[in-house]
């Protein structure tokens, strides 16, 4: 089977896999958006589907005027004696968590807290003992791979949390996760940071408490320096043994949007790279230790490509999110349109206006919808965050109507253009590449070009941060409807 990485495009940063029934599960970090923590399940590795979110609930998860890319941080997901597990951070509480299921497709637990700091935490389970990690600081001050052991049942620590790891003497060591591999124990990681020196490292012990000794081949995955490809920041993975018994990392990674321009505005998405158990008893892999764009592994089957989106073909409980604590009852999400009723709240605010985006998953594409606008203003936006974001919109001034086009880099609030309308009607159109959005208003059979917006202002480069680029529809101060949306990429 031959694909192409990234296998889930677009902001689904952190994943971690398990393998259940025959079917193989993901989970991703969501950070400020709601619902928390997007759920995918595949046969093959590659292709992947969206089948929800496990935290579904407000009293699962508290995201009520967190700041953009705190909240929901990575999260870990592991079966054990028929029961799922998700374990994560809330970054804005300092809250280590877990949540559980016996049903994947159903709903998931109450939330359990674990009395242990730091962020990524994960799971390990054996001999009926469940051993919880995270990188921070164990109870004697000293950083690292923290680890104790846990009553799965009521989330309380049964030993001390002990540094069973220091990592390679990179910087920013996080996602650890433990595996047991024949008689010996690996510790997986990533070092370096989640930009362009981001790597997994590992270290192997005999002893779940360890000592580990650090590999001689670290690090084991990295496409730092791998000028000028555009895949870079490769790190923070799981490990997962297919159904053949062969080895994969899935690991996040981003896309630059040139390959001699360092931004990158789809966020951090989820690459595929086969490893192999080395003769000196290690794992290797990739290419000479790095991710590359395409592969052939065994398998039969045929990557998928992306679907058109529209309204009757997603879901807005999986395909589509909101930012923060959503009040839902203004929003009217049918098959066919999708009526929006603005409150005072803008895009500006670090709070939850009345919005709904589906994320950004290639640099290029075509989107349309109709918009009918009743008061207030509403349309279309390529939201990063609070700071960065391009609008093009209709807005009611006084009795009249017109179509806007709205920049916002940084503190500057710009509106770029203003064109008047004879009613409360339009087509509004944004055709993107991987350098520019382009912003159009089709009012009957005539094509206004409101103006361009560069990718690069918003990217992660610029805004800072761990989220992607979203594609959302929005109102403030009104009520807008939104008829006949089409998403198409060009891949």
């Amino acid at each position: 089977m031959k694909y192409k990485n990234p296998v889930i495009k677009g902001f689904y940063p952190d994943p971690s896999v398990c393998f259940a029934n025959g079917r193989y599960y993901l989970v991703t970090s969501t950070f400020q958006y709601f619902p928390g923590v997007a759920l995918f399940e595949s046969d093959d590795l590659v292709n992947w589907k969206q089948t929800g979110y496990v935290l579904t609930r407000k009293n699962q998860v508290m995201l009520k005027n967190i700041n953009s890319s705190g909240g929901v941080f990575a999260p870990t997901i592991r079966y054990n004696d028929g029961r799922f597990y998700m374990v994560t951070t809330n970054d804005t509480t300092h809250e280590n968590f877990y949540v559980y299921t016996d049903d994947i497709h159903g709903e998931w637990s109450d939330p359990i807290t674990v009395d242990q700091g730091g962020i990524d935490p994960s799971l390990y389970f054996e001999d009926g003992r469940t051993y919880f990690m995270s990188n921070g600081e164990d109870e004697d001050g000293r950083s690292g791979v923290i680890q104790c052991e846990i009553d799965i049942s009521t989330g309380r620590k049964l030993t001390k949390s002990k540094c069973i790891w220091q990592g390679s003497g990179g910087r920013y060591l996080e996602s650890p996760h433990l595996y047991k591999i024949g008689e010996r124990y690996y510790l997986m990681a990533a070092e370096g940071g989640t930009e362009y020196g981001h790597m997994i490292t590992l270290a192997r012990s005999d002893s779940v408490w360890g000592e580990f000794e650090n590999c001689p081949h670290n690090p084991i995955l990295t496409n730092r320096n791998k000028a000028p490809y555009l895949i870079q920041g490769i790190g923070h993975g799981d490990l997962v043994t297919d159904k053949q018994g062969n080895l994969y990392i899935l690991s996040l990674g981003f896309r630059q949007i040139h390959m001699w321009m360092p931004y990158h505005n789809l966020g951090r998405e989820v690459f595929l790279t086969p490893a192999r158990m080395t003769n000196d008893g290690w794992i290797a892999a990739g290419k000479d230790g790095t991710t590359d764009e395409e592969y052939e592994i065994p398998g039969e089957g045929t990557q998928l490509p992306l679907p058109e989106y529209t309204f009757a073909n997603t879901d807005p409980a999986i395909d589509w999110c909101f930012l923060r604590t959503p009040e839902m009852n203004d929003y009217q999400l049918g098959k066919d349109r999708f009526v929006l009723n603005g409150t005072d709240l803008t895009l500006d605010d670090v709070d939850s206006p009345t919005f709904i985006a589906l994320r950004q998953r290639e640099h290029s594409f075509e989107l349309e919808c109709d918009v009918t606008l009743e008061s207030g203003e509403g349309g279309m936006t390529v939201y990063m965050d609070e700071n960065e974001h391009y609008e093009i919109a209709l807005r009611k001034h006084g009795d009249k109507y017109e179509a806007i086009l709205r920049l916002n880099i940084g503190g500057i609030k710009h509106i770029q253009e203003t064109v008047p309308l004879t009613d409360n009607k339009a087509k509004l159109l944004i055709n993107a590449d991987n350098l520019y959005y382009n912003f159009i208003l089709k009012t009957g059979s005539e094509d206004t070009i409101l103006g361009t917006g560069g990718c690069k202002y918003i990217s992660s480069e610029v805004s800072g941060g761990f989220t992607g680029a979203m594609i959302g529809l929005y109102a403030t101060g009104g009520k807008a409807v939104f008829e006949g949306f089409r998403l198409k990429y060009k891949e």
